[in-house]
């Protein structure tokens, strides 16, 4: 079921704003949400674990089933297991809408997808976690263009591994990620270790 309560709140758990806002509470209040939350102890290897897991989980906003689906794909196939895995996420299409700078945060990015205001390839598509392939084009459909001009948009730097023009609101995908120009925040052998045990 998909957690509809404050996104912040999840933020200020994990340390680092991962809602995606430019005004996230985490710049406010940095300590963890609660009554106890600024009381500091030493966290267990399996705590920092848990945080690391749920901080990727939370940024890309995808369920525990999908987000464990990811890891079994990404340790199956030839490769780093972890970066695999991010690029695998960064892959998905309201991901690649936010990186694009076409919507103001993943949120946003997903509504846009579920309305019907995205094409894929020329297609209309209504499903966020389309994963998307090298040399796909997405664009913003004509029809939505005028409505979606002053919408709020995200001060996102767009990734070298993303065309993306602004004034014609359209994107393509011109390589696949290294783990260099992906989020370098993430500490993905936290996540591997996690789902070893």
């Amino acid at each position: 079921m998909r957690y509809l309560g404050s996104k912040c709140k999840r933020c200020r758990a994990v340390g680092q704003s991962v809602c995606g806002r430019v005004k996230c509470a985490i710049l406010r209040k940095p300590s963890p949400p609660g009554q106890h939350g600024a009381a500091r102890k030493k966290k267990s290897d399996f705590a920092l674990q848990l945080a690391e897991k749920q901080k990727i989980r939370w940024t890309y906003d995808v369920s525990e089933r999908q987000f464990y689906s990811v890891y079994e794909e990404a340790s199956r196939a030839k490769g780093v297991t972890g970066t695999i895995m991010l690029q695998i996420l960064e892959s998905r299409l309201d991901n690649i809408v936010f990186r694009s700078n076409l919507a103001g945060s993943r949120a946003h990015a997903r509504q846009l997808i579920s309305h019907g205001h995205v094409l894929l390839n020329g297609n209309r598509v209504t499903v966020p976690s389309i994963r998307t392939k090298l040399g796909d084009k997405i664009t913003i459909r004509d029809k939505s263009k005028s409505q979606l001009k002053d919408a709020h948009k995200a001060a996102v730097i767009v990734p070298e591994w993303i065309a993306a023009e602004e004034k014609s609101m359209e994107a393509s995908i011109t390589m696949i990620p290294t783990r260099e120009q992906l989020d370098q925040s993430f500490n993905e052998h936290l996540v591997i270790e996690y789902y070893s045990r």
